[in-house]
């Protein structure tokens, strides 16, 4: 039978449900259970990939082409697992199925109501994609973790509240976990932690006829025992059920702090599962390392969002992951793509300066995909920057097609050359649109999900990254491509398009002969980066600003990589040559 723990929040959202929701399931997946996750989200639209990345965040796009929530990239990463559009749930995909069976008259003349219509559609949602294999092998999971969005006693949560009430009872308590994340504040000049907003969000939770579990407390600091004693007292949890998730100097940290303080073994109880001693060897040698790097790499980012973090979640993860493999600490620059033009020297004279600066410090440059023109100027300006004085640059999407752009102009002299998306009458398009569907409707045109890149040579940078594989797959989300009818010209003057789609036409991967490493993706290599197992090719730009590529793409180490003992190494990828000078006896 499919045991279910569900994550909800109080108080306020932003939480980190997520990361509780993801740590959770490190820990079931630890202890020898197959898990996987579904996240709710009671926002009306669809899914994300029209929102704002002001709004809500990046878009993180999964394999199958979903655009979700960016939560589910953070349980893709912790759990590393590979989820479908189904595993993200919204309001409006379940009116919309409701309401289409309501036109195919499968509800047999009822009037059709949230309950029990909406309610019944949640439930079986959740059941039937629970038990959809996720791990790469054909076996069912064991446990599903769901993430409830939203706080509870918003309006648009109601109908999922009452479905998850209703649920506990399909599928039998022992079967049913809830954990409720919320907020202890603190107030004053005393410095007093607040219990009150825990418990009238539990209130709320309780009135919907749902009983928490367990409790997982976020505070600044530790919390006193005597105010874990009141809010047992006060909101009907066991004493030994309540968990203090404060603030932690990274979030690898999470999973390990939970453990501490024995989520694992009441969560295991609740579900009636034998407890089993989780193997959090490598997760802790990982969040101890973080925390131990000291050597800095600087990059700067040139984004158009780079007033919030959110907006480039994944990119910043997979920068770490690499990072922290090549025994790095990530000092990562902010700078925002407009701010590199000519006309902000004009507008305001200090901000030009500051973000030059930035890109003048940084030993690399990454430019990240984007929609619309602005800022396309500024992140040609940098692709130029990093290509004459030889800085390592990773263009991914729009970033690649400003760097061809860019190569175009300045080095095959076509000064005129643009994107048709910018640019529709442009002369000398060097991007074109090339859609995989139709030019009015923005959502579901786009070239979106996982697609093979060919290597063209393996004499080339990024195949080595790679291992020296004939072909990667990887997810993609654009609408524009290079055009192919100008790559003759590009590839003669030393932009190289080592990688395309298996129809030779969409150009996948470009390096710039003669640079160190200037590399461009039209895929989005972030989205498959995972703590143990960095990306490629944000690997080559850590390590080519940290001087550490040539060693790591030698034919010596990628035999040490490609090797078995390597991938069970402890040292998890850092110099294939410091594992082969050991010459250790991979340890488990």
């Amino acid at each position: 039978t499919m045991k279910y723990v569900v994550v909800s929040g109080g108080v306020v959202s932003g939480l980190g449900k997520g990361v509780t929701a993801s740590s959770i399931g490190v820990l079931l997946k630890a202890s020898g259970l197959r898990v996987t996750s579904v996240k709710i989200d009671p926002y009306i639209n669809i899914d994300a990939g029209t929102m704002s990345p002001f709004e809500h965040g990046e878009t993180y796009v999964l394999d199958d082409g979903g655009e979700s929530d960016l939560d589910l990239g953070n349980y893709e990463r912790f759990v590393d697992v590979s989820l479908t559009r189904d595993h993200n749930i919204t309001t409006g995909k379940v009116y919309q199925s409701v309401i289409s069976k309501e036109r195919e008259g499968k509800y047999l003349g009822k009037t059709v109501q949230v309950v029990p219509h909406i309610t019944d559609e949640i439930q079986d949602w959740i059941e039937r994609v629970a038990h959809v294999p996720v791990d790469g092998t054909d076996n069912v999971p064991d446990v599903c973790v769901i993430e409830l969005g939203g706080t509870v006693g918003d309006i648009e949560s109601m109908p999922f509240i009452e479905a998850l009430r209703q649920f506990q009872f399909r599928v039998g308590t022992e079967n049913f976990c809830l954990i409720h994340v919320s907020l202890v504040p603190v107030v004053g000049a005393v410095g007093e932690q607040k219990t009150k907003p825990t418990q009238h969000s539990i209130q709320a939770l309780r009135s919907a006829g749902l009983s928490p579990h367990m409790l997982a407390c976020r505070s600044k600091h530790p919390l006193e025992q005597s105010v874990m004693d009141k809010l047992a007292l006060f909101c009907h949890v066991n004493p030994k059920c309540i968990i203090n998730l404060c603030d932690v100097s990274n979030i690898w940290h999470v999973p390990l702090v939970m453990l501490e303080q024995d989520a694992l073994r009441n969560i295991m109880s609740q579900l009636q599962l034998p407890y089993a001693d989780p193997d959090m060897q490598q997760w802790e040698y990982r969040a101890k390392k973080w925390d131990a790097v000291t050597t800095p790499v600087t990059i700067a980012l040139v984004g158009k969002y780079t007033g919030l973090g959110d907006s480039y979640l994944s990119v910043t993860k997979a920068l770490l992951h690499s990072s922290i493999a090549c025994d790095r600490k990530l000092d990562l620059l902010w700078v925002e793509a407009s701010d590199l033009e000519e006309e902000t020297k004009s507008e305001d004279v200090s901000k030009y300066e500051a973000a030059w600066e930035s890109v003048k410090k940084a030993q690399g440059i990454l430019v990240p995909g984007g929609f619309g023109g602005r800022g396309t100027e500024g992140k040609m300006i940098a692709a130029k920057y990093a290509r004459e004085n030889k800085v390592p640059y990773l263009g991914i999407c729009l970033g690649m097609q400003c760097m061809v752009i860019e190569y175009a102009r300045n080095v095959l002299g076509l000064s005129d050359a643009h994107s048709t998306e910018m640019e529709p009458e442009t002369k000398n398009p060097a991007v074109i649109f090339m859609p995989e569907g139709s030019k009015t409707h923005m959502g579901g045109t786009m070239r979106l999900g996982s697609r093979r890149t060919i290597f063209q040579t393996q004499d080339c940078i990024s195949s080595r990254l790679y291992g020296s594989v004939p072909h990667v797959d990887e997810r993609h989300r654009h609408r524009y491509e290079v055009n192919p009818e100008m790559v003759p010209q590009l590839e003669a003057a030393g932009c190289k398009f080592v990688g395309k789609d298996d129809t030779q036409l969409r150009m996948e991967i470009c390096e710039v002969d003669g640079h160190p490493f200037m590399v461009g993706c039209q895929y989005h290599p972030e989205y498959k980066s995972r703590p143990g197992r960095p990306s490629p090719l944000f690997m080559g730009l850590i390590l080519a600003a940290s001087s550490q590529l040539g060693e790591y793409n030698s034919d010596e180490a990628i035999a040490v990589r490609k090797s078995a003992a390597y991938s069970e190494h402890n040292s998890v990828l850092t110099s294939p040559l410091k594992v082969l000078r050991q010459n250790v006896s991979p340890s488990k």
